[in-house]
């Protein structure tokens, strides 16, 4: 049991529950909850799930909260506390594990009904119910911490409603209580984004009756028991707010909000929030009851079931990381947009960072951009404070001599790279890593020239690198299998996801997305308008088209990057355009130059009106289908060991559309024969670069 929890319970502990207390040392009548009652007469019931590292619930969770509520009614305390034992928060949602491969929305609508029956026994406990929390409150969490009488909120809480991530929407009672507690358009927002709030916002809400520091915690217990607490009460706006005319007003709004950041058709979930609410917003008995039915029914869809996959594609990908980090000090070579970013998100992720240009422009270019990251994802001011003093500029680069890992980050260019290698190898301290940052150089090249060829490896970061996720790490056939290792452990210290790959050029990623992109650029050849281009793949569910993410790459790393895979892969791949190499001579390379296929406006593209012409599915398969057909191909390689990691690469590397899960997944839902046969159709028609992969033979 966590000791801060320990103190607070007072100087007398006695246990409660359908059996007698237990003696001192062992486990306590229930497995996965502590019930004691303190001097005051006050119950503390501590949820501290078995074999778990965070509090979830599942079935077997709330099967033995309700017998713990029944020995509540029974016993009759004077207050009953709802605590997590765990250092990690409160409670982080349903066991998700428990929607995995559900497929019968009457059995899932039974099951959540049984759940319903134990939040309601104990939203209707006769006794002060008082949930404390802290950490991060979550999902099912928060819906258990609504169903008790108060909120007390340890500072540094977190809560949230996350199940819109998984194609879902609150199915514990949450979409009616917390509509009621809390001004239902503040409400109904945080559940369709999913967003989390910290404490001081969730007081300001009306979601918490009290902010407190751990030391006063049992006095704010005393005072919620007591009725000496004031609680936060719904106001009349929340009542007219959700009254029908302006349920129905303020649904169409919230529609057609909804619509420009998740379309119906491919994501389903916040648009049965906003049904339910805006239908049967107006009674509580009524909206539980719909509510039941309407998750029940989005569990079981594709969108749903292929979002829980990609949430476990997550933590699978999260465990190859391993654990052990022993990086403390990072030098990055290279302060352009890659490298000082790079840079900026080590030392947010609490890393000594010295970053080393040839000229200071590009590092005070990337202090300003780590700047103005910090101040958005840090809260604290001292924090922010603390980051950049984390984030040394060092024009001399001497920081290499104490680094645990040098990054180099500069252009793709190999006899740059080499001659960089060469001047500060001799400068490593024994046991440095040597990384580059390359999205296309295959390691073996690289490495000719190195005393120590054994300990380079590739960290392939993508941009922008706050917010992708993923980091290829690059072995090749001389790999020490240690720093590989070490490599693996430092990416999941930083909290991104590992990819191991074997160099090839491209390694898996940008092999994929080439093909991508340069066949919207033969389509633009063909006199199709881009913005059409750019629709048929959004309209797939890509969160940009071919044309503005190449804009967003760089014209010119696109024929970089093009070019290399072209001398490896030959007709495998569309052909460069030559027009392609007249804009990059003429440096119109795209966002960073304002101007590349778009004209681009404060970070944005122009893209002026909508296309004329409507994409045709024969347009969306020649973008996507050779994604899935070079996955097969890296694959059958050996590149990448698994499906399920080439899924989760394609997801948190580019955003392929997450709702799909995946190039591979997509396929197998295809139809592996149909894509094999929708590829030969378009082979014949468009030439041999859409000539299906021998891998799919074998794929399953």
């Amino acid at each position: 049991m966590d000791s801060k929890v320990m103190d607070v319970l007072g100087d007398r502990v006695l246990e409660l529950g359908p059996k007698a207390a237990e003696k001192p040392g062992e486990s306590g009548p229930y497995r996965h909850f502590r019930l004691s009652q303190d001097s005051d007469g006050i119950a503390w019931l501590l949820f501290d799930r078995a074999g778990a590292s965070a509090n979830t619930l599942s079935a077997d969770v709330i099967e033995e909260l309700d017998l713990v509520l029944a020995a509540l009614e029974s016993q009759r305390p004077s207050g009953v506390v709802i605590r997590s034992a765990k250092t990690s928060g409160f409670i982080a949602g349903a066991d998700v594990n428990e929607f995995r491969g559900a497929g019968d929305a009457g059995a899932v609508e039974t099951a959540i009904g049984r759940a319903h029956v134990v939040i309601d026994r104990l939203e209707a406990l006769r006794i002060p119910t008082v949930a404390v929390i802290h950490g991060f409150c979550l999902g099912g969490g928060l819906e258990v911490a609504l169903a008790c009488r108060s909120r007390i909120a340890i500072d540094g809480a977190r809560f949230g409603f996350p199940e819109v991530m998984l194609g879902l929407h609150p199915g514990l009672g949450g979409t009616a209580r917390f509509t009621r507690l809390v001004n239902p358009v503040q409400a109904m927002t945080l559940m369709l984004t999913g967003k989390t709030v910290d404490a001081r916002r969730a007081k300001s809400l009306g979601l918490v009756d009290v902010v407190t520091q751990e030391r006063h915690v049992r006095n704010a217990v005393k005072d919620a028991v007591f009725g000496r607490l004031k609680r936060a009460k719904p106001g009349v706006l929340n009542m007219i707010l959700n009254a029908s005319p302006a349920r129905g007003f303020l649904g169409s709004r919230m529609r057609r909000e909804a619509e420009k950041a998740a379309p119906h058709a491919h994501y389903p979930a916040p648009f049965a929030l906003i049904d339910l609410w805006e239908k049967h917003g107006g009674g509580k008995a009524a909206m539980l009851a719909a509510e039941k039915t309407s998750f029940a029914n989005l569990v079981v869809t594709p969108t749903a079931q292929n979002l829980i996959r990609v949430f476990f594609l997550r933590e699978q990908m999260k465990k190859l990381a391993g654990g052990g980090n022993k990086i403390g000090h990072v030098h990055v070579i290279g302060a352009g947009a890659m490298g000082g970013d790079i840079a900026a998100w080590c030392a947010n992720e609490g890393l000594r960072v010295t970053l080393a240009d040839m000229k200071p422009e590009p590092i005070a270019g990337a202090i300003k951009r780590a700047a103005d990251l910090f101040g958005k994802i840090i809260r604290k001011r001292t924090g922010v404070r603390d980051a950049l003093d984390r984030l040394v500029p060092d024009m001399e680069g001497e920081g290499v001599r104490n680094a645990d890992l040098i990054i180099e980050a500069v252009p793709e260019k190999l006899e740059l790279k080499q001659k960089v290698y060469a001047g500060l190898e001799p400068k490593m301290k024994p046991g440095a890593i040597l990384a580059t940052n390359t999205s296309s150089i295959p390691l073996q090249d690289l490495r000719s020239g190195l005393e120590r060829p054994e300990r380079l490896v590739g960290l392939h970061f993508f941009n922008p690198v706050s917010r992708l996720q993923l980091v290829e790490v690059v072995s090749h056939d001389g790999s020490d299998q240690e720093i590989l290792k070490q490599a693996l452990a430092f990416v999941g210290a930083i909290d991104r996801l590992p990819l191991p790959v074997k160099s090839s050029p491209g390694f898996l990623v940008n092999r994929a997305l080439t093909p991508y992109m340069l066949e919207a650029m033969v389509m633009l050849d063909e006199k199709i308008d881009k913005l059409t281009i750019d629709a048929a793949a959004k309209k797939f569910g890509m969160p940009m088209g071919p044309i503005e993410l190449a804009d967003q790459v760089g014209l010119d790393i696109c024929l970089d990057v093009g070019d290399m895979l072209r001398s490896k892969f030959g007709d495998a791949l569309p052909p460069t355009p030559a027009w392609l190499r007249d804009k990059v001579a003429k440096g119109e390379l795209g966002r960073k130059t304002g101007k590349g296929f778009y004209v681009w406006k404060g970070g944005r593209a122009d893209k002026g009106p909508a296309p004329e012409a409507q994409p045709t599915p024969e347009m969306t398969d020649r973008l996507i289908l050779p994604m899935s057909n070079v996955c097969v191909a890296a694959l059958r390689e050996g590149i990448v060991d698994h499906a399920d990691t080439v899924d989760g690469a394609m997801i948190f590397g580019t955003g392929y559309a997450p709702f799909r899960g995946g190039p591979l997944n997509y396929a197998r839902s295809r139809g592996v024969e149909d894509v094999v046969s929708a590829l030969r159709a378009l082979a014949q028609k468009f030439g041999d670069r859409f000539t299906p992969d021998a891998g799919w033979d074998s794929f399953k």
